[in-house]
């Protein structure tokens, strides 16, 4: 830590050596647990417990030691809206333990270092659940300290490159991290439920496709090769459907090479689920279902909280026609619009945009995504799905009326949109069109564009069943859940700046 002198780093390097000397080894291979510090409370006083945990506390009363444990632990069900338990205490009398003992243990065990006890379940005087210790063991010594007890890591970038700090010194930042991968879990079950298949499809790529972002680039040495890490999973997905698959998911690491704000992440997770022989709708009727369960599963009930509102899930959530929305407040119908020019022209005269913004705008959908952004969804505070979009997605199904209109919806709330789904383009005449503009925008100037990709074209040329898709980022998803004030709590190692060498008090020591 910043605060800790070199002196007491090398006081504890002294006490390593210490017990070598002495025969004992500071870092053991391992400790049998027959308990969790989690569920202690379900014991009867007098039971004989063995557990471990990180000490993060530690008082003397001459004869007598007072000190605590802390592990999250493992194999335990969380009641979210009950106070976790991570830490117990634990007693140590040299009535018990015996002169040497006790002596060894003020010596030796220090506030950070990783220790095994044995012992009787009891309760002090002040009524709180303590292990009477009957003997100690020291598992791994800490060369460093932990935060102070009130404070933790006060420097946001030292939390996030210190998780480990943080999450054992703050609650809030444990709570989130314990909610993200509790509710990830719970949906793999409500899937695994629905009969869909968890699988695993590539991150390196030779195509962008599947979103219309910027990527990350890399080469593959040995191949020769210039290639992307995924901006989505969405292409291989329906390859995978084509395989005979008809219901998947994948928690997928995705990488988008964009800008940094409280609710954007450059690598995130995506859960993206696929569907033979569904529609939009049978989408919107299956992720309305999952969201209602997994805010129940958190907070026991359908509703949670966001910006101090209380936020209510309905069983069916109300709709909004995108498309005539946006012609409300562009004052036209932006389906007779295909020159980009033109368009830019009449957003000026409404003042919809600034200029900046449609500087870097190609093609006639970004536009419209644009003018929905800026401009309606911040609107939108309920539960909303958005539908009738005009065909701005290249991989979705035209609409049979209309093939200037795509079968896609969006759920926002609060203004953020918390997933996107369609049904999927399966006409590969129609696929290579849309690469075609997607191309020319690339030619344009727009680094956001998906590739032509001709495996892609090939695959969906061998045929496909009908599909219906749906992709939402779980970062991002319980940024929202808990109304978080960054989307980087919910990571449990965000991305953060490497340390500066010159000012890092590691280099000696390292």
């Amino acid at each position: 830590m910043e605060n800790e002198t070199l002196n007491e780093f090398d006081i504890k390097v002294a006490k390593v050596k210490k017990l070598e000397e002495m025969g004992e080894k500071a870092y053991k291979a391992k400790y049998h647990k027959t308990h969790e510090i989690h569920d202690l409370e379900k014991y009867e006083l007098g039971t004989r417990v063995s557990i471990a945990g990180r000490m993060t506390f530690k008082r003397t009363f001459g004869k007598l030691i007072f000190a605590r444990l802390y592990a999250i632990g493992d194999n335990f069900e969380i009641d979210f809206t009950a106070p976790i338990r991570t830490s117990v205490q634990i007693s140590l009398s040299q009535n018990i333990v015996g002169e040497e003992q006790l002596k060894k243990f003020k010596e030796f065990c220090d506030i950070g270092d990783f220790v095994g006890v044995e012992g009787e379940l009891i309760r002090t005087q002040t009524g709180e659940l303590t292990v009477q210790v009957e003997k100690f063991e020291l598992l791994s010594k800490a060369l460093r300290g932990l935060p102070e007890k009130f404070h933790g890591l006060t420097d946001t970038e030292a939390r996030y490159r210190q998780r480990y700090l943080d999450i054992i010194s703050n609650e809030k930042s444990r709570f989130a991290v314990l909610v993200r991968f509790k509710v990830m879990q719970f949906i793999r079950e409500f899937y695994n439920k629905h009969g869909f298949l968890e699988v695993e499809t590539p991150i390196l790529q030779n195509a962008v496709g599947g979103a219309l972002a910027r990527p990350f680039r890399t080469h593959h040495n040995a191949l020769d090769l210039d290639m992307n890490l995924r901006i989505s999973p969405e292409t291989f997905h329906k390859r995978v459907i084509a395989c005979g698959f008809d219901k998947i998911y994948e928690f997928a690491k995705d990488f988008r090479n964009e800008g940094i704000s409280v609710d954007k992440l450059q690598e995130f997770t995506m859960l993206e689920s696929y569907a033979a022989y569904w529609d939009f709708e049978d989408s919107i009727k299956f992720y309305t279902e999952m969201f209602r369960e997994v805010c129940k599963f958190v907070f026991g009930k359908y509703e949670f909280m966001a910006n101090g509102r209380i936020i209510k899930l309905p069983e069916k959530f109300p709709r909004i026609d995108f498309l005539a929305k946006v012609n409300e407040i562009v004052g036209s119908n932006v389906l007779d619009i295909t020159d980009v020019d033109e368009f830019k022209k009449l957003i000026r005269k409404k003042k919809l945009l600034e200029e900046f913004e449609m500087a870097d705008q190609f093609t006639v959908g970004g536009l419209i995504d644009l003018v929905y952004k800026r401009k309606i969804r911040p609107n939108i505070v309920e539960p909303t799905i958005l539908y009738n979009y005009p065909n701005v997605v290249p991989l979705a199904r035209y609409s049979d009326d209309d093939d200037r209109i795509i079968e896609m919806f969006q759920l926002v709330i609060d203004g953020q949109e918390m997933v996107k789904g369609y049904s999927e383009l399966i006409n590969p005449i129609q696929q290579k069109r849309n690469f075609e503009e997607q191309a020319r925008a690339k030619q344009r100037g727009d680094a956001e564009a998906m590739d032509y990709d001709k495996e892609y074209i090939l695959a969906m040329e061998h045929g496909f069943p009908p599909i219906s898709g749906i992709g939402f980022g779980i970062d991002i998803f319980i940024y929202h859940l808990l109304d978080l004030e960054n989307i980087r709590e919910t990571i449990l190692f965000p991305i953060t700046k490497p340390l500066d060498k010159e000012n890092s008090n590691d280099e000696k020591d390292n």
